[in-house]
């Protein structure tokens, strides 16, 4: 098969790899995935800037699959910077790994093609420093306005582009090329008293308003000029959607079809099954993910570096679409393998990597903080940890400003607090949902950057202590 031309550096193509991989295998199937990556990034403190630079990396993934008496065993070996000569090695060792394994409880038919999909001769894409051509001047404008204004601004921005190609020994060939990009900023007063967060998810810096979020930030700075004391307790209170998509995100990992089943978690109906069909939210409440949604764009098809409860490497290249996962506040579908659909009766729904919520509201979060007769205003939520598989509660701590509402004015910046609360439970709890939006989670942002969330308005959040956490 023709590939597409070598690199600069006179290294194999992700395809000639890919096919060199399959070429050498002696396992009695094989997925190959190979992943290359540049980042580029820039970092600021004091309201200038300190650091950019560039990185690439490669990746080789090789899932050999092997037949046996007992049935089918897998394994998966990872290797970055391999190349023609490297490549043999990767591949004997998943093959002794799989040879050593017992069998796979979620082995199924590799997936095959006729051809290669679209664009799979092409080059990996790259990103570069000119990603930032209009967002770095922004950025400097954003520096001469927080020091006319007696403050700080410290930051970074990273934008990287994966391109992932797999190829199986049953003739499938498939690429993707993905996009993602955010920014994180933090103003500060010159004594370090008072300290605000905002950050902005995208996909190429083209939407990032930089002046915006400088806005915001020294709004919230003069709110922290009043300092009011809170005990513990349980509040109406406003979760921007940062917060709303980093409690989402942790309830969307954990939806396992296959652990729901088993009686692990708070998807698990008693006296066995899943709590499918069953309303978990409000009315027209809708969670769905969708890898063609404008903005949001994500791989339309499975990519699987080991297997778990909620995905597997035997399904690498399984088609994806738009699912509804909360349908008009009824749980509509979990996580599942084609192997945990099957054992479970429900429908094979892999994970896609976006996550979308709506529930109906237009309001922005200003407008619902003008709405307020007395609450909580949060910023975020960090150090996010399970407490309760079986309930979904979680703890953590508030961050980088609560603020009190009164009278539809903020009047103050109040303590943090430790949080003990349910995701899954909030969803029956929700009294307000704002317009959704592309936002950044806080904790998650590493690992998950596309979602769409609304601001939420809870009425009896649990503030379970007061945290003297900054």
């Amino acid at each position: 098969m023709s590939t597409a031309n070598q690199t600069s550096s006179g290294s194999a193509t992700p395809q000639e790899l890919a096919e060199r991989a399959l070429e050498l295998s002696r396992a009695d199937g094989t997925v190959v995935l190979v992943d290359e990556n540049t980042t580029a990034n820039l970092r600021w403190a004091n309201n200038t800037l300190t650091t950019n630079g560039m990185s690439g990396t490669r990746r080789v993934t090789v899932v050999s699959t092997v037949n046996g008496a007992q049935g089918v065993s897998a394994a998966v070996v990872t290797k970055s910077g391999v190349d023609l000569g490297t490549l043999e090695d990767l591949v004997r060792a998943s093959e002794q790994a799989a040879r050593e394994a017992g069998p796979a409880e979620d082995a199924q038919p590799l997936l095959g093609a006729d051809g290669p999909g679209a664009g799979w001769d092409r080059g990996p894409g790259a990103t570069s420093i000119e990603v930032f051509g209009s967002f770095a001047p922004a950025l400097g404008e954003a520096f001469e306005a927080a020091k006319a204004a007696g403050q700080l601004l410290f930051g970074y921005a990273e934008h990287s582009l994966t391109s992932t190609f797999l190829a199986t020994s049953q003739g499938l060939r498939l690429r993707h090329d993905q996009p993602s990009g955010r920014v994180e900023l933090n103003a500060k007063t010159p004594d370090f008293a008072r300290s605000a967060w905002a950050g902005a998810q995208t996909r190429d810096f083209s939407d990032v308003d930089v002046t915006a979020l400088g806005a915001g930030l020294a709004q919230r700075l003069e709110w922290q000029k009043r300092k009011i004391d809170l005990p513990a307790g349980r509040y109406e209170t406003l979760l921007p959607p940062s917060a709303v998509a980093d409690l989402a995100i942790y309830q969307f990992w954990t939806s396992s079809a296959r652990d729901a089943a088993d009686g692990r978690t708070v998807f698990s109906k008693p006296g066995g099954g899943t709590r499918v069909g069953e309303r978990i939210g409000v009315p027209g409440l809708r969670i769905w993910s969708d890898p063609h949604t404008p903005g949001l764009e994500s791989a339309p098809f499975n990519i699987a570096y080991a297997s778990s409860s909620s995905q597997s490497v035997f399904d690498n290249g399984l088609p994806l679409s738009a699912t509804d996962w909360v349908r008009d506040g009824v749980l509509t579908n979990l996580l599942t393998t084609r192997h945990s659909a099957a054992a479970t009766g429900l429908a094979v729904t892999p994970q896609v990597d976006n996550l979308l919520i709506d529930a109906g509201g237009t309001a922005s979060l200003e407008e619902m903080t003008r709405s307020t007769d007395r609450g909580l205003l949060l910023t975020c939520l960090w150090y996010i940890r399970e407490v309760d598989p079986q309930t979904l509660l979680l703890t953590g701590l508030t961050r980088d400003g609560v603020y009190m509402v009164e009278g539809g004015e903020v009047t103050g910046l109040v303590n943090n607090f430790r949080f003990n609360e349910s995701p899954t439970d909030l969803l029956s709890r929700i009294a307000e949902a704002g317009r959704s939006e592309f936002c950044l989670p806080r904790e998650w942002n590493d690992y998950f950057t596309q979602v769409s969330v609304p601001a939420l308005r809870i009425p009896d959040f649990n503030m379970s202590s007061v945290s003297q956490a900054s």
